[in-house]
């Protein structure tokens, strides 16, 4: 504050010192200050003295305050600053809110440019220069004085009020790019501000003037310290909150309260009702859930279109594609209203409520999609707010799904398998690092062992993938590239699957896209400090999944391609960016040093060093496409040609490169592997973050130039296709679909494990009644029935009687350790197979006293057949199935040290398609320091 201009105290004149000239010096531009105020008697003396004071030496000026019926003697101090000073009182007393008073000032105000700045004094005075120059200079229309641009501050505000204020700016973010869009500090050309009289609401009147000012519009943002009022009360409240609601809503095309919402609201009220009668009638007459359901939206949907044609959006233009859009948006709705009934049913509440929890839901989806696409206003807004406005929206439905349906489909067998991880809490597994297992555990542990409990780690880590993708994004291209990145991350196969699945791709994912947002920080934005931001992304993710350490590389061969980047190499933040990460991930180095390097060798050597010679690369590609979809192969195809020109080394330079990089290095790598080894589907998954924002920066710059309609229109269509594919097969996966069977169900996709589990827990309630003992169960392959067993057992101390095919002598990961040091002898084995291949081997007969034959069961899901298992009961189980049953009777248990891979020849009278799986148990054995006992070999009778 300048302490020369004293405010005038009340009750007398004071005689302010006069300026030595007129306010207009020299060829500085004029400019009208409007000064809004309710109740500002504490503040409004000390900021028109100090405008006055920094104005009349630059400009011809005048301060115009808009009072809004402030009734403590705010407006008596103005009027006595009017008497020495180009100082005018307006009265509004009351009539509007602030955009009001400010458009009914910017009315009267005599000059080209106008300031607005709060009477509160937060906003800085002296930056009224700066803002002016700025328009004044032609090259902009509007300039904001902005607290979130680099060298922006806010002193003095609480957490909360810091969040809120983001939120709030986030919420406008469709509308324009400007990152400060509800300051009240800004200066304007008279025209545009005027021109926001239309668009304004609420207390906003600057980021109504940018919603008024359309694309070509011309902003900047000038760095400002915004200070908490020192006197007086804040008058933002509730109303100011809705009003700014409200405001957006009307941005968006979208209604008032008072018009389309209460028409839409009487016609869905009527097809509530017709809905509610139709799903109660038919569960009367013996329909399941799915089939009432569906029933009643489909009859209440058929009326409601009539009536929101001809009543609720009567004043709508219509068109042709209006009926299709109006599909979409039913199946939307119906998927999330599936979403809900399937959630609200886990919760065990009563049927009425479960339906009207459905409607409601499925309802909420259904006016928003209607009134801002199915039927969408005759005054749309420009194709950026739109696209920008799309993304949101289908970002946050594809997220608000996921949540509903993640309690109520029920677990991969991975998944089951990652559970049992979790019950065995280790700093290290065989085949994976801990943080899957440590991300259960906390999910499980707050929400129980439920589908929900296992899965909520997968949607936090999508939540952690979008915001630093969305920030990268954002960084290389800007916000609308920022938006589209979003809009790809929801409906790209892959990235849809890391956000529902609980499996290590989903933390490693969410750590991949954090390191390449602190990496191009570090490189690119010369910020030294984000290295070690970069870091911890890569160790966590090292304690995800192995292959983000293929970042290392990648970052080496842009620091040394990269010219301008170089530097890096002799300075220690690179290094002290592979001490954190290497800190980070040491328990998981300690867990291998003392299992003679299991999970490394698992992974690595065991992977490369195959003898077996197999050329998988059109099988890579084929999995690329699956990952990626439609969209996702078209942008990455678009991005390939665009960025073509980095063949030319001239043109090597910045975020093109940085792109470029961190998309070939681990691409070129896995495209290697696959020339002489098997490659899995999941993969390359993470990989193409790196290409994300290339990929959505020419989807903006298609919709923005024009000229690639193609593209636009294949986007579209791809990513509508996408969300309603995806939508539909939570439906089925959850509820069913009509007409749409389980053909496959258990050998497939997640359904009907629970029902198998309970199928199977009645044979072993069974089998335990006739031998008096508990049985010990046994799934027939590698881990999926096993793991799947344990979960929906519904028992964590039920897993010791559980096991998998380790138990024969085949491979079953880390089963073989957990049930290393159990003693099945003389046991009842219960064998569950899902081919009757596994259970009919007739060597295993060889292990037991006595065994039944391989039994059939069918198992149902809403009285659906829903796929089919086989069992098989062993008793008197032996350790050794190569001799005859009476000899083994005989046998001594002797223990021994050796490891497995010295106690039997892998070739030793084992059939040649035994041979791979011999050798996977010998290395287990001999990795995981497991020592079992030996038998005496017989000869066969």
């Amino acid at each position: 504050m300048l302490s020369h201009v004293k405010p005038l105290p009340e009750g007398e004149a004071v005689e302010t010192p006069a300026p030595s000239g007129p306010y207009r010096v020299g060829p500085h531009p004029s400019v009208s200050i409007i000064l809004p105020t309710l109740n500002e008697a504490e503040n409004v003396d000390r900021v028109i003295g100090e405008i006055v004071a920094n104005l009349r030496s630059h400009f011809e000026f005048e301060i115009i305050v808009a009072d809004g019926g402030s009734s403590d003697g705010t407006c008596e101090k103005v009027e006595r600053w009017g008497s020495q000073h180009p100082v005018v009182l307006m009265r509004n007393e009351g009539a509007g809110g602030l955009a009001e008073d400010v458009l009914s000032a910017s009315a009267r105000t005599k000059y080209p440019v106008v300031v607005v700045i709060d009477a509160d004094g937060s906003h800085p005075v002296p930056s009224i220069k700066e803002l002016v120059d700025r328009v004044a200079s032609g090259r902009y229309d509007m300039a904001i004085g902005s607290r979130y641009v680099d060298g922006g501050v806010t002193v003095g505000w609480p957490l909360h009020r810091r969040v809120l204020s983001r939120l709030g700016a986030a919420f406008a973010s469709p509308f324009t790019d400007v990152k400060d869009p509800l300051s009240g500090f800004f200066a304007i050309r008279r025209s545009f501000l005027l021109a926001a009289g239309a668009h304004t609401k609420g207390f906003k009147i600057g980021l109504a003037a940018l919603f008024a000012g359309g694309p070509g519009f011309r902003v900047c943002e000038v760095p400002i310290s915004f200070f908490e009022r020192q006197s007086g009360k804040s008058k933002i409240g509730s109303s100011q909150l809705l009003a700014y609601l409200g405001q957006l809503l009307e941005y968006s095309r979208g209604t008032t309260f008072s018009g389309t919402f209460k028409r839409f609201l009487l016609v869905g009220m009527a097809g509530f009702m017709l809905d509610f009668l139709i799903v109660s009638f038919a569960q009367a007459l013996g329909a399941n859930i799915m089939v009432a359901h569906i029933w009643g939206f489909c009859v209440a949907s058929a009326c409601n279109y009539i009536g929101h044609a001809r009543y609720s959006f009567s004043d709508r233009r219509k068109d042709r594609g209006q009926l299709a859009r109006f599909a979409i948006v039913s199946i939307l709705a119906l998927t999330m209203r599936g979403g809900f009934i399937s959630a609200a049913s886990e919760l065990g509440l009563p049927m009425p409520v479960v339906l009207a929890a459905g409607i409601i839901g499925g309802g909420i989806v259904s006016y928003i999609g209607n009134d801002l696409y199915a039927f969408r206003g005759n005054d749309l807004l420009p194709i950026i707010s739109r696209w920008k406005l799309a993304a949101i929206g289908l970002a946050a439905y594809v997220a608000v799904l996921r949540l509903l349906y993640q309690g109520a489909i029920d677990l991969m067998p991975q998944e089951a398998y990652y559970w049992t991880y979790a019950q065995h809490l280790d700093w290290g597994y065989l085949d994976h690092p801990p943080m899957v297992a440590w991300l259960i555990w906390l999910g499980t542990t707050v929400f129980g062992d439920t589908e929900f409990g296992v899965r909520i780690g997968a949607s936090l880590c999508w939540l952690a993938t979008a915001y630093f993708m969305f920030r990268f994004t954002s960084e290389v291209f800007g916000r609308m590239s920022a938006f589209l990145a979003l809009l790809l991350l929801a409906v790209l196969p892959f990235f849809f699957a890391t956000g529902t699945l609980t499996t290590p791709d989903a933390p490693l994912t969410a750590a991949w896209a954090g390191a390449l947002y602190f990496l191009q920080q570090a490189i690119l934005a010369n910020r030294p400090k984000a290295w070690l931001g970069a870091g911890i992304c890569i160790g966590l993710g090292m304690l995800s999944k192995y292959t983000i350490a293929l970042l290392g590389p990648a970052t080496l061969v842009f620091l040394i391609l990269h010219p301008q980047s170089r530097r890096w190499l002799s300075t220690s933040w690179p290094y002290l960016c592979v001490i954190s990460a290497t800190l980070l991930f040491s328990p998981v180095i300690a867990w291998n040093a003392t299992h003679d390097w299991a999970s490394f060798q698992f992974q690595g050597s065991r992977r490369w060093l195959s003898d077996d010679i197999v050329f998988s690369t059109p099988t890579l590609l084929m999995f690329i496409a699956m990952l990626l979809g439609p969209a996702g192969l078209l942008l990455a195809a678009a991005a390939t040609g665009w960025r073509a020109r980095l063949s030319d080394r001239s043109n090597l330079r910045g975020q093109d490169a940085f792109l470029a990089v961190f998309t070939l290095v681990p691409l070129a790598v896995f495209t290697f592997f696959s020339l002489f080894h098997a490659v899995k589907l999941n993969w390359t998954g993470p990989a193409w973050l790196a290409l994300f924002p290339i990929m959505a920066n020419i989807t903006e710059t298609a919709l923005k130039s024009g000229t690639m309609s193609r593209v636009v229109t294949a986007v579209k269509v791809s990513t509508i296709g996408s969300i309603l594919f995806f939508s539909l097969l939570l439906h089925y996966l959850a509820l069913g679909l009509p007409f749409v069977g389980y053909s496959n169900g258990l050998r497939g996709m997640p359904i009907a494990w629970e029902e198998f589990v309970s199928a199977a827990e009645e044979i072993k309630t069974k089998v335990a009644a006739e031998t008096g003992a508990a049985p010990l169960l046994v799934g027939m392959d590698k881990y999926n029935v096993a793991s799947e067993l344990g979960f929906y057992s519904k028992g964590r101390m039920l897993l010791d009687d559980i096991t998998s095919r380790n138990l024969f002598g085949d491979a079953g990961l880390m089963f073989e350790l957990w049930q290393s040091g159990s003693s099945p002898e003389g046991r009842v084995v219960i064998m569950y197979g899902l081919k009757d291949d596994s259970l009919s081997s007739d060597g295993l007969a060889a292990w037991f006293e006595n065994i039944g034959p391989v039994e059939r069961r069918v198992v149902y899901k809403d009285r659906a057949a829903a796929g089919e298992f086989f069992y098989r009961v062993g008793y008197g189980f032996r350790r050794s199935g190569d001799g005859p049953p009476n000899a083994f009777a005989k046998a001594r248990v002797a223990s021994s040290s050796t490891p497995a891979i010295a106690r039997r020849d892998p070739e030793e009278k084992a059939p040649t398609p035994r041979r791979e799986i011999w050798q996977q148990k010998a290395f287990l054995d001999t990795k995981l320091n497991i020592t079992k006992p030996t038998f005496e070999k017989k000869p066969i009778a």
